[in-house]
Formats: structure tokens, C-alpha cells, sequence
């Protein structure tokens, strides 16, 4: 993915073609170790073909992947429900254990 962003970087910055050079440059000034064979292959799938059609026909696809975003924010609310009743209870079940230490006539540290 770096060396996909650094080739997206460069052809932002103006140039249209950028080289292996130009990404190894810009991959080593964030202090990253440059693989040549990964450079090489982005370099040969990328060369000659225009960046705006490439990110159009990945909105496309990445369009039709389902994200499944609704459901679970209709599950989380559900769930909260039962965790906060269960909280009241814990609360109680705490009160109700204070008092019967009461009961004894004496306390952990008197």
C-alpha cells in the first residue's frame, strides 16, 4: 500500500510518470526501507494509465461491497439495555450486602 500511495503522491505533485527513483525517494524520507521488486511492479501496472479512471473504477467496485453499518448499530443499542439492567441489579445486591454488615454490630476497622 505505501509504494501505491507514494506513486499517487508523486502524481499529485505534477508528475505524471514518476519513476522508480521518485518513489524510492519519497518512501525513504519517512525513513522506510525501499523493496525494488515492489517498486518495480507498481512502476509496470500503473505506467500509462490515468489515476482518475483508476480511483473511479475503485469507487465503483468498493460500492458494492456491503458494509453491513445499519444492523449492527440497531444490534449495539439492543444490547445496551440488558447491560445497564444488569448494572441496577449489581447495585442493589451492593447495598444490600453494606447493610447486612451493619447487622453484625461491628466494622473492619473499628
Amino acid at each position: 500500500m505505501r509504494y501505491v500511495a507514494a506513486y499517487l503522491l508523486a502524481s499529485l505533485g505534477g508528475n505524471e510518470n514518476p519513476s522508480a527513483a521518485d518513489l524510492e525517494k519519497i518512501i525513504g524520507s519517512v525513513g522506510i526501507e525501499v523493496e525494488a521488486d515492489k517498486v518495480k511492479k507498481i512502476i509496470s501496472e500503473l505506467k500509462g494509465k490515468s489515476l482518475e479512471e483508476l480511483v473511479a473504477a475503485g469507487t465503483t467496485k468498493l460500492a458494492s461491497v456491503p458494509s453491513g453499518g445499519g444492523a449492527a448499530a440497531a444490534g449495539a443499542s439492543a444490547a445496551a439495555a440488558p447491560a445497564a439492567a444488569k448494572e441496577e441489579k449489581k447495585e442493589e445486591k451492593k447495598e444490600e450486602s453494606e447493610e447486612s454488615d451493619d447487622d453484625m454490630g461491628f466494622g473492619l476497622f473499628d
